[in-house]
């Protein structure tokens, strides 16, 4: 084979690699996006665990008898 295309070669390959690039940039951008909702998700989901144990924190220390003081008169 000789080391030169043809015209018909070289728009079909350049039209190729442009059609390969895109499908690659896509596959690239949908992974980053996908990351970025499992981070959200996780950071949520993490956020939420923290506020329910505060709410219940909250809950025992209001369900505990309040200790009052003797006032000496």
């Amino acid at each position: 084979m000789s080391g030169t295309m043809s015209r018909a070669r070289q728009i079909a390959e350049t039209a190729f690699d442009k059609t390969q690039s895109q499908f690659l940039d896509r596959t690239r951008a949908l992974r980053e996006h996908d990351a970025e909702l499992s981070e959200r998700a996780d950071k949520t989901r993490r956020l939420r665990m923290a506020r329910l144990e505060r709410e219940q924190a909250g809950k025992e220390i209001s369900s505990l008898p309040s200790k009052r003081r003797a006032n000496p008169v």
